[in-house]
């Protein structure tokens, strides 16, 4: 019974480790950055993304298109979309061919992505 008292032991210590919190996804501080799509997003998608050739509603590049707050609803959705933007490995770097956004620009996209993504 020793054994098995061990072993049921082993099991709900990896269960409860295993369950904590993520932190090492994002350091930044959500509750104090809410941006909007209209305010803040919207903005960053028109600059740096829905441009022609890129992710527009013309060119729609790699299938995604973020002209619109539908449409960014979308691209959201691909897990590949906040990696891509924040250079992570395994994830084609954008916006293709110029440098990383600013690092206050993706914690906007990040956080609006957190809380939501109110419009």
């Amino acid at each position: 019974m020793s054994r098995l008292s061990s072993i049921l032991l082993a099991v709900f210590i990896l269960f409860v480790f295993s369950c904590t919190k993520d932190t090492t996804t994002s350091s930044v501080d959500c509750p104090a950055i809410t941006p909007t799509y209209k305010n803040d997003i919207a903005v960053i998608m028109s600059a740096s993304c829905a441009t022609a050739g890129c992710h527009s509603a013309a060119s729609r590049s790699g299938g995604i298109d973020v002209s619109s707050y539908a449409a960014t609803l979308k691209a959201v959705s691909n897990s590949r979309f906040l990696p891509s933007i924040k250079h992570q490995s395994g994830a084609q770097s954008m916006p293709q061919g110029a440098g990383k956004l600013s690092d206050p620009t993706i914690a906007k996209i990040e956080c609006w992505i957190s809380n939501g993504t109110p419009e």
